[in-house]
């Protein structure tokens, strides 16, 4: 019984020394080194090799060390096979950190000043109570809800919005197709934190951007293929959107020239809004090895007919 590691080498050799203080009794691999390849039981990885368990006919369970899994070509990996995806306080302390910061970047007017300083311009904006700046969130999963309650502390009217309903104090919940219009109706700030599935692809477009208020702006710290990019440039040209802070794009990175990276009303940032820490990673995994062994629910597996 073995575990292997295929994602950022320099990472993996993180995970090596902590597994082999935490569980020293379970063999640890870093790809290519695979060792005895019927001997692996849990591979985890960015992207899985194709038909995985070809390679390891014994292979129990299949981690994303990432939150998201739509990187995974999940028909290679058979149903049998559980995939997780990682849920560890790394990626959402990451992540309430970015968020917030640009949320108050936004509020707080620093493009404007941003731009007023390139012109040596020194003038005060009237400054607006959080009260009455309305946030709201697309997904209410664990990275959603941990957002908004933080912005909840900041005294912001704050929405969120999810395919099924929740419940989140302070915070007024939107579920299902009929309530979006009403959400993006009240939204001056929206925040992308949805999964990248086939209904969410390209969600954040010209037909959407229409249902803000105008003079919105966008968040983006879901996954790239969410945004229609040049509907956005459009929506900025023509002020329905004021501002847009990108930690996602597709591709990655964009094209040299590409008319995001100048324009004056975008800041771009290299997909660095979170990433998993090994030291909380490994503990995260290791209590959904346990889990599996005593045939419990892991936390963060997929539910493959909703694609997260």
């Amino acid at each position: 019984m073995a575990f292997l590691y295929k994602a950022d080498p320099a990472r993996g050799a993180q995970w090596a020394k902590l597994f082999a203080q935490k569980a020293p009794e379970l063999p640890f691999h870093i790809w290519p080194d695979l060792g005895d390849p019927a001997a692996i039981r849990y591979l985890a990885a960015w992207q899985p090799p194709e038909d995985p368990t070809r390679t390891f006919p014994n292979l129990e369970v299949v981690f994303s060390v990432g939150a998201g899994i739509d990187q995974f070509d999940l028909s290679g990996v058979p149903e049998h096979v559980p995939v997780v995806r990682m849920i560890e306080p790394g990626i959402v302390e990451g992540m309430v950190e970015y968020v917030t910061q640009a949320v108050l970047t936004i509020h707080r007017d620093l493009f404007d000043y941003g731009l007023q300083q390139q012109q040596q311009v020194w003038r005060e904006l009237p400054l607006k109570p959080a009260s009455q700046r309305r946030v709201g969130v697309l997904g209410l999963g664990v990275l959603g809800t941990a957002v908004l309650e933080r912005l909840c502390l900041f005294g912001f009217d704050c929405a969120g919005w999810s395919r099924s309903g929740r419940e989140i104090e302070g915070v007024a919940c939107y579920a299902g197709e009929g309530a979006l219009d009403a959400f993006l109706a009240r939204t001056d700030i929206l925040i992308c934190l949805l999964p990248l599935t086939p209904a969410t692809r390209g969600l954040l477009d010209a037909q959407l951007f229409a249902k803000l208020p105008r003079g919105a702006s966008l968040i983006q710290t879901g996954r790239g293929p969410h945004l229609n990019q040049q509907d956005l440039l459009a929506a900025l040209k023509s002020g329905q959107l004021q501002n847009a802070i990108l930690d996602v794009t597709d591709p990655e990175p964009l094209p040299a020239g590409h008319a995001l990276w100048t324009h004056p009303r975008v800041r771009i940032t290299p997909h660095i809004a979170s990433a998993t820490r090994p030291e909380t990673a490994v503990e995260v995994v290791l209590d959904n090895l346990r889990r599996h062994r005593e045939g419990l629910p892991m936390v963060g597996q997929i539910d493959r007919a909703q694609g997260y």
